[in-house]
């Protein structure tokens, strides 16, 4: 095997079918077979309808990733594909049939936590990040910052105790009729709006880096039913603006007391919620402020892809970490676990 793998990555954890073939840490494709379409007229992921449409998308989609890398299946040096956490149904597509392609081919065959994944992520668009660094993962399940001191060796300083960040913009979006994935609709919702206009609460402020969001769905949900009872509800745009800074607040101000107290000089993030532009703006800001690198990958490699699963699997390889062909998914794998 070369110093820099050739691998194929397949990503099915929850309702995206991410795959994609990455050189060392360079894409080399990166497909996605959506299916917001499909779960948008229930509010959320429907996890047998997850599973079905990866198990249509996944061969065709494979197809298209090595033609689009200019590979035969033959040549790539592995397959990975996410072990957890997640859906166990829409897993298990993934998983098996990566492992398949992976046992037909002779190839070594490598199962991949996806916060890991998203943790990694950042080095497909910073060649330079490496740890040590403070990564904020937050996204529709999770909500997380780890210490990250070596690539394998996470330390979780911090974790949501109810609903994750992504889940809570899902939520307040279909409650507020904006549409399903909540976090682009409320972020689109929020332009022109007054951020300051609503003093929403920020929760576990004795709590340096855990996170709640559950009493910020019931405060703005009491106060969009009282506003529309009494005919005082005010603008949309400032509802929006307002609820995502409370939530933003909270991401900030937890990741860099992170920062503060690891002594870090790099801070990263992924997860869906971080191609959140008003995310993305206060943690640069913070940053300099601060004079750490951030490493953020671009919105599209924030939400769920191959490509990450790909590049966390060239890590393993290296430590020699290759799943067995009688390894299962864990749909409740934590990292650093």
């Amino acid at each position: 095997m070369s110093d820099t793998p050739l691998i194929l990555g397949i990503e099915t954890s929850c309702d995206e079918t991410g795959v994609a073939v990455v050189e060392g840490t360079r894409v080399r494709s990166s497909v996605l077979g959506s299916q917001t379409e499909a779960h948008a007229r229930f509010g959320g992921v429907v996890p047998e309808v997850a599973a079905r449409a990866h198990v249509e998308a996944i061969r065709p989609l494979v197809h298209t990733a090595l033609t689009a890398a200019g590979v035969h299946s033959d040549q790539v040096d592995a397959v990975a594909a996410t072990r957890g956490p997640g859906l166990a149904g829409a897993l298990m597509v993934g998983y098996s049939f990566a492992k398949a392609l992976a046992w037909s081919l002779g190839k070594p065959f490598v199962g991949v936590d996806h916060m890991e994944g998203h943790l990694i992520a950042p080095i497909l668009a910073h060649p330079g990040y490496a740890p040590p660094a403070v990564v904020v993962l937050a996204s529709g399940g999770h909500s997380q910052i780890v210490h990250v001191r070596g690539w394998g060796d996470y330390d979780v300083m911090g974790r949501t105790i109810d609903d994750a960040a992504g889940e809570a913009f899902d939520k307040l979006a279909r409650f507020m009729g904006l549409g399903y994935p909540g976090g682009p609709a409320i972020d689109l919702a929020s332009d022109g709006g007054n951020p300051e206009a609503i003093p929403f609460p920020r929760a576990l402020r004795d709590r340096p880096y855990d996170f709640s969001f559950s009493g910020l769905k019931t405060s703005v949900t009491t106060y969009l039913e009282k506003g529309k009872a009494t005919g005082s509800l005010g603008s949309l745009a400032d509802v929006a603006a307002s609820l995502q800074e409370a939530i933003v607040d909270v991401l900030v101000d937890k990741t860099m007391a992170a920062v503060d107290a690891t002594g870090v000089e790099v801070v990263a993030g992924g997860g869906g919620v971080l191609a959140n532009r008003r995310l993305r703006d206060r943690l640069a800001a913070e940053a300099a402020r601060r004079g750490v690198r951030l490493c953020l990958p671009p919105p599209e490699l924030c939400t769920d892809n191959g490509a990450m699963i790909a590049v966390a699997a060239g890590f393993r390889l290296e430590r020699g970490d290759t799943a067995g062909w009688d390894s299962d998914v864990d749909p409740g794998l934590r990292l650093g676990a």
